[in-house]
């Protein structure tokens, strides 16, 4: 994985230097909160119902094993013992207090972590596929790219002050785990016709309260070229979005507005005036960040390999986990392995010091001590041998981290919702706790198969409620709590925005709901046919007679 060189370094440290002194300012009155806002936003800090809240940045949501302990260590030493993965894979921090984000900051620094531009109208973290370097089917290391625009995109001028927040994904498998499609600017790795590798770009997805799906305004571009592409679209959107009306503000309002051919028509523009003497890629650049991902030296299979299949075949508990849990990997004898961070009753995302400082454990001893984290709100062990399977599913049980339920209805997406954030009008963690518990029986999960089930507090969207193969949104009426449904909607290479089914239900009713839906899907089923396809072919009609009658 990638290691800072001398210019990240002092980077992050004069960083911390400038932001302690902020936070002395702001502690003894030199600075009012409006003047000390946008300065903590710019260092990931935010102030939310209850507390101040610090996301940090995990860039495309790798992590070394060491770099979990100091996660571990700054929730045990400043927070409440836990921290919360989130859907940009990063990590937030509910309760630190003001005084302490520095020191915080300081101990990020220390292993080559920070919070820059994790809030604020900027370029946020690059998001990529969490099974990047590893996946069989994968083109390309998708990370290498991230790092590039990371390293772009940092404290870029011209990028400071958007009109809105900015979010890019990459990916480079046609399965799409990275949601590509409902992102700002979405990069997919593919091959043309003369075997050459390039990007798809893809401009204007997005959720909110105005779900959007990105259209494709570059088909294939040569990989040297993917700076100043990127930097004419950066130019035009800087140029052109609204900033009168925040909730106008982003991209996809733009292309829309605009329509998909004049923004590629405007962006090809801007790109003629970039594209000599922009800030293009060298293969020589390339290849020193490629270099920081080059693959392991994997060890041969070993000798236990016979072992793992006779466990497979005698333990019914370990092999319902290696179903729902275990990858195939590009490297013969070696596997992926997904860890749950939604057993039943508990938080989506949430994750214990303790059991952080298990799972560096595990990723030193069975991982090459590498960690990733999934925009579903879970973490992977990319590195693990076929034959250690058994033995790490052990050491999983023993933290609770070893749930068999990876995609299945209880793997829900939540936001923090009114339990924690500011923005929020309705919870969504109690409503997903409540959904787990009625399906805790994994046997039925696991025959309903692949139902992906996704919670927002609010029309921000931050569950990603709108492309939940059942979606549900909170919202406020009148004091009271109640939770429209969506169906049909996937963030996948097929991604499509749910279409609401009907009047919103109350607390009390919510979960009933998603029972009923579930028995639709069960009834109308053809053979072992998922739930979004089963919905893409009999549509809403028998969903909403189950749910609101004929009448």
């Amino acid at each position: 994985m990638y290691s800072y060189d001398q210019y990240d370094t002092r980077l992050v440290n004069e960083r911390v230097a400038q932001f302690r002194n902020q936070v002395t300012r702001r502690l003894d009155g030199r600075l009012s909160e409006e003047e000390f806002r946008p300065l903590r936003l710019l260092n990931g800090l935010y102030l939310q119902l209850h507390a101040y809240m610090l996301r940090v940045a995990i860039p495309y949501g790798t992590l070394s094993a060491t770099q979990m302990r100091m996660l571990a260590q700054i929730a045990r030493r400043y927070d409440r013992g836990y921290g919360h993965f989130t859907t940009r894979q990063n990590i937030q921090y509910n309760w630190p207090k003001l005084e302490d984000a520095p020191d915080i900051l300081a101990d990020l620094a220390s292993v080559e972590m920070h919070a820059i531009q994790t809030s604020g109208n900027t370029i946020r973290n690059t998001t990529s596929d969490p099974y990047a370097g590893v996946a069989a089917e994968e083109i390309e290391d998708p990370r290498i790219y991230c790092e590039i625009i990371r390293q772009w995109s940092t404290l870029h001028p011209e990028f400071t002050f958007l009109p809105r927040k900015f979010k890019i994904a990459v990916t480079a498998c046609d399965n799409d785990r990275a949601a590509v499609k409902v992102h700002d600017i979405g990069i997919a790795i593919r091959r043309n016709a003369a075997g050459e590798t390039g990007f798809e770009i893809m401009v204007g997805g997005g959720l909110g309260r105005t779900p959007m799906i990105a259209k494709t305004i570059r088909e294939f571009l040569p990989k040297e070229q993917l700076l100043s592409y990127l930097e004419a679209i950066l130019r035009v959107y800087n140029l052109n979005g609204r900033r009168d009306n925040k909730y106008k503000a982003r991209i996809k309002i733009l292309v829309h507005d605009l329509g998909a051919d004049e923004f590629r028509r405007q962006v090809e523009a801007e790109w003629e005036n970039l594209r000599d003497k922009g800030p293009d890629l060298s293969p020589a650049e390339v290849s020193r960040i490629e270099a920081f991902f080059a693959l392991p030296d994997y060890d041969p299979p070993g000798d236990n390999q016979q072992d793992y299949i006779e466990q497979l075949r005698e333990n019914a508990a370990f092999a319902e986990w290696v179903r729902a849990s275990v990858v195939e990997h590009k490297q013969n004898g070696y596997a992926i392995v997904n860890i749950s961070l939604k057993p039943e009753g508990g938080v989506p995302g949430d994750v214990t010091a303790i059991q952080m400082d298990a799972v560096a454990a595990m990723a030193d001893e069975f991982s090459l001590s590498e960690i990733r984290v999934t925009h579903q709100q879970n973490l992977v062990l990319p590195h693990v041998r076929q034959g250690d399977l058994y033995a790490l599913w052990e050491q999983l049980k023993a933290q609770g981290l070893a749930t068999a339920n990876i995609g299945l209805i209880s793997d829900i997406i939540a936001c923090p919702g009114l339990d924690y954030c500011s923005l929020a009008t309705a919870r969504s963690i109690p409503v997903a706790q409540r959904i787990a518990t009625r399906f805790s029986d994994l046997k039925r999960q696991h025959d309903l198969g692949e139902l992906q089930l996704k919670i927002s507090g609010c029309i921000n969207a931050c569950g990603h409620h709108h492309v939940g193969h059942i979606g549900i949104l909170g919202v406020d009426r009148k004091g009271e709590e109640f939770y429209q449904i969506t169906l049909g909607g996937r963030a996948d290479e097929n991604a499509a925005i749910g279409k609401i089914i009907g009047r919103a239900f109350s607390t009390d009713e919510v979960v009933d709901a998603v029972e009923t839906i579930v028995d639709v899907y069960v009834a109308q089923r053809q053979g072992k046919e998922r739930f979004i396809d089963t919905y893409e072919r009999v549509g809403q009609a028998p969903f909403k007679e189950a749910l609101y009658g004929t009448a």
